[in-house]
């Protein structure tokens, strides 16, 4: 079976509910959230569940196919991209947590587990678990969270050496703080959210890293760092594909000031399309490159794995680049129409701005593969 085979119910489905996305795309700027009825039918879909083990009744896309689900909502708009992204990433707890817990929280297709691993909380033994206290940013879709996860270590030794640990909570045990005003990815409602001296079960929690899959399904082996940063770096080459959609719509309906015919029909306009495919290609190339090596890896261990999760957060801030140069050379191209915030170029400009910040995409790794390259350590292991 091809990988798209995988993704194309959900493809058809983000079909159908484009409508009402478009309907209610004003919304999600003024709000700063996504609209309901647009959770709604995205909770309907599956698309929080992407990730959710077979085993559970969920699709277990492998990762090429959730790659092709996210870039399409991501094309479709950046904010709801986004929120599949990480929504749908975060099903892969099914992978990660006992079974009885996970078949509980996806009783209800509403689901969506918020994770920040922007800050660590503290965690003190308790009675069958733990306590926990701690503030976290960067909560992407917390308005619409039913559970909440957060990094801990225990006793409060923030030591960068310390084990974190993964900790879930209720949503009636946390408290959102209306920090998301910002530019970019406004419809994502990223705001912080805290918890204090809050209980959580021994069974709600898991190690970061290294730990122990409850599935055996390749998916919950990837290393976590590499599986999170793919949830992230999936999204900018969709909202660059819908800048370009979008981009090639208004040339083939309009001319530009002081020329003749429609702006298709101008070789400028046509050699800007042609390098725009080329480079989304390659670099689209290269994440689904790294992610195919990183699969192999996985199971084979040693520095193999240590060079593919590598490639893989270059491959990812590269495609982060490639996508800012995309968006912003179509949004240059379409003139003074491109900054009305009624045009869907405009969006992509601050969308793709903003989702490339992410530290799944940072410059950084290229100091990192440098320093390698050059027989030096690698000077980090946080990839």
């Amino acid at each position: 079976m091809r990988e798209d085979d995988n993704a194309a119910p959900f493809l058809e489905a983000l079909q159908i509910i484009q409508p009402l996305i478009a309907e209610h795309r004003a919304a999600f700027d003024r709000e700063r959230q996504l609209h309901e009825d647009v959770v709604k039918a995205l909770a309907e879909g599956g698309f929080f569940r992407l990730w959710l083990p077979a085993s559970l009744g969920g699709p277990e896309l492998s990762p090429l196919a959730f790659m092709s689900v996210v870039e399409r909502a991501a094309a479709l708009d950046g904010a709801v991209g986004w929120l599949v992204g990480n929504g749908g990433g975060m099903s892969r707890v099914g992978g990660y947590l006992p079974s009885a817990v996970v078949c509980r929280w996806f009783e209800d297709r509403r689901t969506f587990i918020v994770s920040a691993t922007g800050a660590v909380g503290t965690a003190m033994p308790a009675d069958g678990g733990v306590r926990v206290s701690g503030r976290w940013p960067f909560g992407s879709g917390a308005p619409h969270g039913t559970h909440f996860m957060g990094l801990v270590t225990m006793g409060g030794n923030q030591a960068p050496d310390q084990p974190r640990f993964c900790c879930y909570f209720e949503r009636k045990q946390v408290t959102i703080h209306d920090t998301w005003h910002v530019s970019g990815l406004r419809g994502t409602g990223s705001s912080d959210w805290e918890v204090d001296n809050a209980y959580v079960p021994a069974e709600w929690m898991h190690p970061f890293i290294d730990h122990k899959p409850a599935e055996g399904g390749l998916l919950y082996r990837i290393p976590a760092l590499s599986s999170f940063a793919w949830t992230i770096a999936v999204v900018p080459l969709g909202i660059a594909r819908g800048a370009m959609e979008s981009f090639a719509k208004l040339a083939g309906g309009k001319g530009r000031l002081g020329t003749a015919g429609l702006m298709r029909d101008r070789e400028v306009v046509q050699a800007v399309i042609g390098r725009a495919e080329t480079l989304h290609s390659s670099a689209r190339a290269f994440l689904v490159e790294a992610m195919t090596e990183l699969m192999t890896a996985t199971d084979i261990g040693g520095h193999r794995l240590v060079d593919a999760r590598l490639r893989l957060r270059m491959a990812a801030a590269h495609a982060g680049e490639t996508a800012c140069h995309i968006v912003d050379r179509v949004a240059t191209e379409a003139g003074a129409g491109s900054i009305f915030e009624t045009s869907a170029l405009e969006r992509a400009v601050r969308d793709v701005q903003a989702a490339t910040k992410h530290i799944a995409m940072n410059a950084s790794i290229y100091v990192t593969a440098g320093r390698l390259g050059l027989g030096l350590d690698a000077g980090t292991a946080r990839f």
